[in-house]
């Protein structure tokens, strides 16, 4: 996967979708370990960490928006009085 530089160039919706990927390879790879099927035992600790490296992007923006918001919100309340 993709550093963490790369991953904040992403739109929402690419975010998104790279978030399902990992979640779907995490499960196989939990599901061929259980199998004892799973070659790299390796592959799951990266993966989860990119479900991680996702999922912090993905909240930033969140909180981003929200701040963006409330001072919007903040800015027109301050204007009417």
């Amino acid at each position: 996967m993709a550093d963490a530089a790369e991953i904040r160039e992403l739109d929402d919706e690419e975010l998104e979708n790279k978030l399902l990927e990992a979640r779907k390879e995490l499960f196989n790879l939990r599901f061929q370990a259980a199998t004892g099927r799973l070659d790299n035992n390796a592959r799951v600790t990266q993966v989860r960490r990119d479900i991680a490296r996702l999922m912090t992007v993905q909240r930033a923006r969140e909180i981003d928006a929200a701040e963006l918001a409330y001072e919007a919100a903040y800015r027109a309340g301050t204007k009417e009085k």
